[in-house]
C-alpha cells in the first residue's frame, strides 16, 4: 500500500517535470512513460528465474529499499539545477525494472502461503491493499505538486518505499525457502526459462491471456503516454483536478476489489473475465470524448469504470493463472507473460506519441480505444477456453502444484 502511494505521485510528477522544466511535447512525455516499462520487459525472463530461486522476503525488502536512492536522485538533481532528460530516463528505467521485480515476486509468493480455494479472495485483498495507497496517492500528489513543485513531491515516494520495505520484513518465514525446492530445479538459467515456456505453450488460456492483454496494453499504452499532456494542455485541467482524476481510478479499483469474488461466484470466472475485459477496453473511448465538453467529469467517469472493470478482470485472470501453473514455475511464467504484456506498453506509448505529433492527440486516442477493444474480444473464443480453470476454481479438479 505504501509503495502504491509513492508510485502514483511519481506517475504525476515525472511527466509534469518533463513538461515544466524540459518543455516536453507528445513524444517526450510518451518516451518517458515508455522508459518506465522497457527495462522490465528486457529483464523479465531473468527476473522470473531469480524470483523462483530467491528468498522472496529478502528480495522484496531489497527491491523496495533500492527504490529510495533511485527516485530520490531526481529532487536532488532538481535542487542543484542539474535535471536532464538522461537523468529522468535513467530514474524511470531503473525504477520500472525494480517495480517489475516486485510485481512478479508478489504474484508468485501468494500461492505458496494461501490454499487454492482462497486464492480469489486473497488476490482481491492484495489488490485492495494496493488500492488503499492508490486512493490517497494521486490526490496527495496533485496537492503536493500544486503547492511545492513536482520534484520535491517525489520525496513522498522515497518515504513510502522505506516503509514498504520494513513491512515486507513481516511476511511469513516460509517465503525464506526457494520455490525451486518445491519442484525440480533446472540446472541452468536457460533450462529454467525453457521450463516456463513449456507451461505457456501447453496452456491455451495463458497464450490467449497474453494476446488479449497485449491488445489492451497497446491501446492503454498510447493513452497513458499522452494522458497528462492531453489533460493539461488540451483540456486545461489544473493539478488538483488531474490528481482527482487519478484518484477516481483508485476508487474504481477499490470497488472492483470488493465485488471481484462475489461477481465470480455468481457469474463464473470465465464470464467475469470476458465481460470485464471487453468493458475495460470500451471505456477507453471516454478519454477522447472528454474533448467534446465536461472534460473533468467525463475523465472521472472513465477512471471509475476502467478501474472497476480492469481490477475485476486482473484479479480473476491472476487467480486463473495461479491455479493452472505449477508453484515452482510460477515466477518464470509470471515473468515471461509480464515481458510479453509489458512490451506492448512502450510500443503503444512510442507509437502514440509519434502519431500524435503528426495527426493530433484525439485521433490517436480513438485508435487506441479501438485496439484495446479488439484485444479484449479475443477472450470470447474458443468456447472451452476456461474449462480447466473453472474446474480448478470449483474444486472438481486438482490445481497444478509441484508438477503435472
Amino acid at each position: 500500500m505504501t509503495s502504491s502511494v509513492g508510485r502514483q505521485v511519481t506517475a504525476l510528477a515525472l511527466p509534469l517535470l518533463a513538461v515544466a522544466y524540459l518543455h516536453a511535447g507528445p513524444q517526450g512525455t510518451s518516451a518517458l512513460i515508455a522508459m518506465a516499462y522497457l527495462p522490465g520487459v528486457v529483464l523479465s525472463p531473468l527476473i522470473g528465474v531469480v524470483v523462483d530461486r530467491a528468498r522472496l522476503r529478502r528480495l522484496l525488502v531489497a527491491v523496495a529499499w533500492t527504490q529510495v536512492p533511485v527516485i530520490g536522485s531526481v529532487p536532488l538533481a532538481s535542487a542543484l539545477n542539474g535535471l536532464t532528460w538522461s537523468h529522468l530516463f535513467a530514474a524511470a528505467a531503473v525504477s520500472g525494472a525494480l517495480s517489475s521485480t516486485q510485481s512478479v515476486a508478489l504474484q508468485s509468493c501468494l500461492p505458496r502461503v494461501v490454499p487454492s480455494q482462497q486464492l480469489m479472495p486473497a488476490n482481491s485483498s492484495l489488490t485492495g491493499a494496493r488500492t488503499a495507497g492508490l486512493i490517497g496517492g494521486p490526490a496527495l500528489g496533485g496537492v503536493l505538486i500544486g503547492i511545492v513543485d513536482p520534484a520535491p513531491a517525489l520525496l513522498v515516494e522515497c518515504a513510502a518505499y522505506v516503509i514498504g520495505g520494513a513491512l515486507f520484513l513481516a511476511l511469513p518465514t516460509s517465503l525464506n525457502r526457494s520455490a525451486d525446492d518445491v519442484g525440480t530445479s533446472a540446472r541452468s538459467r536457460i533450462d529454467a526459462l525453457r521450463e516456463g515456456l513449456t507451461v505457456i505453450r501447453r496452456e491455451t488460456l495463458l497464450r490467449r491471456q497474453a494476446l488479449a492483454a497485449a491488445g489492451l496494453n497497446l491501446g492503454g499504452g498510447a493513452g497513458s503516454g499522452l494522458f497528462v499532456l492531453y489533460a493539461v494542455r488540451e483540456l486545461g485541467l489544473p493539478s488538483w483536478q488531474l490528481g482527482t482524476v487519478y484518484a477516481a481510478y483508485a476508487v474504481g479499483m477499490g470497488t472492483g476489489v470488493l465485488v471481484a469474488t462475489s461477481a465470480t461466484r455468481v457469474l463464473g470466472m470465465s464470464r467475469v473475465i470476458q465481460v470485464c475485459a471487453l468493458g475495460a477496453g470500451a471505456s477507453l473511448f471516454f478519454i477522447p470524448a472528454a474533448s467534446l465538453g465536461l472534460a473533468f467529469p467525463v475523465l472521472v467517469l472513465y477512471e471509475l469504470l476502467f478501474g472497476l472493470l480492469a481490477t475485476v478482470w486482473t484479479v480473476a485472470m491472476t487467480t486463473g493463472r495461479q491455479l493452472i501453473t505449477p508453484a515452482h514455475l510460477l515466477g518464470r511464467v509470471n515473468a515471461l507473460l509480464q515481458a510479453v504484456l509489458t512490451a506492448t506498453l512502450p510500443v503503444g506509448a512510442f507509437a502514440g506519441g509519434w502519431l500524435a505529433s503528426r495527426v493530433g492527440i484525439v485521433p490517436v486516442l480513438i485508435g487506441a480505444a479501438i485496439l484495446a477493444l479488439a484485444g479484449a474480444s479475443s477472450l470470447w473464443f474458443p468456447r472451452n477456453l476456461f474449462v480447466e480453470v473453472e474446474r480448478a476454481a470449483d474444486g472438481t479438479a486438482p490445481p497444478a502444484r509441484a508438477g503435472r
